[in-house]
């Protein structure tokens, strides 16, 4: 007779909670990212702004004519902020952009009214001028190997003094006015045509840094020199050529800057501050952490839309460089600190 003993039901598996399907948890993950967050917080700012001056001017600043204003006065800073981006992702400073457009707006207007060029050749010699100051800036600055910082200044002053020399320093009026019907009288979708050139230039720049080599090598070479030389980057080539792209672009937003104004004055509107303050504002959006255009391009507008809205509200002329120079320490100090974060956790998955 057997004395084993029945075997005993194995205890009940303790209940569990069912787990998130995997997509809905990667979909979450994504929306509520600190990177998204980040790349968000500028288009959210750009809501609120909007919101807050039309709730201070429901009757002025939600007309569509004040966003065509909008958009078509500020294509000159959207062209020339684009100018600094290669030679900024390359980490040089380019402090000459403002005077390059400045000196081919001078140029170009002093060749079609007081030496009767056609349209066409006078433009083509602005873009020759843009494409000559930028490769004088880039040959100094890596034949010598010396600070980008200084050089682009001294030469920024030279260039302001040519401007300023051509004209007798009175402004040149009286532009072909097929240039200002190519630039604001033409409208596309309701929007002075000006503000596309501007867009079709940003997305050619952020085809350019994003999705070709020049682009990848110009961020590598802005991170390590050394490192990029050692990798076998020609980095004198990619910084020169920087310049000279910067140069060429600096020049297109001093030609539109003709069409917009229908004159050009040596020294008038030194866009310099402000699209710097845009640059470096875009760098905390879309990708934040890089120069970028398209990032760029929205930190313009809503700088543009803050100017437009305290000018509204009776602001006095002085505060938009306070707007500006706030602006501009705010978008540093944000950018250094995303750097941090993200070299602090590339650190941490590293170990």
């Amino acid at each position: 007779m057997s004395t084993d003993e029945p075997a005993q039901p194995a205890p009940p598996a303790p209940q569990t909670a069912p787990a998130k399907p995997r997509g809905v948890r990667s979909w979450a993950s994504r929306i509520f990212s600190a990177r998204t967050l980040e790349a968000s917080l500028l288009p959210i700012a750009f809501v609120l702004l909007i919101a807050a001056f039309g709730h201070a001017r429901p009757d002025t600043f939600f007309q569509w004519s004040n966003f065509t204003t909008i958009f078509g006065l500020n294509a000159v800073q959207l062209v020339l902020a684009m100018s600094l981006l290669v030679p900024l992702t390359n980490g040089d400073l380019d402090l000459s952009v403002a005077e390059i457009s400045g000196l081919t707006s001078v140029l170009v207007a002093w060749l079609n009214v007081n030496h009767h060029w056609a349209l066409g050749p006078s433009i083509l010699a602005g873009l020759g001028c843009g494409l000559a100051c930028g490769t004088l800036n880039g040959w100094i600055i890596v034949h010598f190997d010396v600070n980008p910082f200084i050089i682009t200044l001294a030469t920024g002053s030279i260039f302001s003094g040519i401007a300023f020399w051509l004209p007798n320093q009175l402004t040149v009026a009286g532009i072909s006015t097929k240039l200002t019907d190519w630039t604001v009288i033409h409208h596309f979708l309701s929007i002075p045509v000006d503000f596309w050139y501007g867009v079709a230039i940003m997305l050619l720049m952020w085809y350019l840094l994003t999705f070709t080599a020049f682009g990848q090598r110009a961020l590598f070479v802005g991170q390590s020199r050394q490192v990029a030389r050692l990798s076998g980057f020609r980095v004198g080539s990619i910084r020169f050529s920087a310049f000279v792209l910067a140069g060429l672009i600096a020049s297109i937003s001093g030609i539109i800057n003709d069409g917009v104004l229908g004159s050009a004055t040596p020294g008038s509107g030194n866009l310099l501050l402000s699209v710097y303050a845009a640059v470096f504002l875009g760098m905390t959006t879309i990708q934040p952490g890089r120069f970028n255009a398209i990032g760029t391009g929205v930190a313009v507008f809503f700088l543009a839309v803050g100017v437009n809205g305290m000018n509204l509200l009776g602001a006095q002329t002085y505060v938009q460089s306070l707007f500006y120079g706030a602006i501009l320490v705010v978008a540093v100090v944000a950018s250094r600190l995303i750097n941090r974060r993200r070299a602090a956790s590339a650190a941490r998955a590293a170990t």
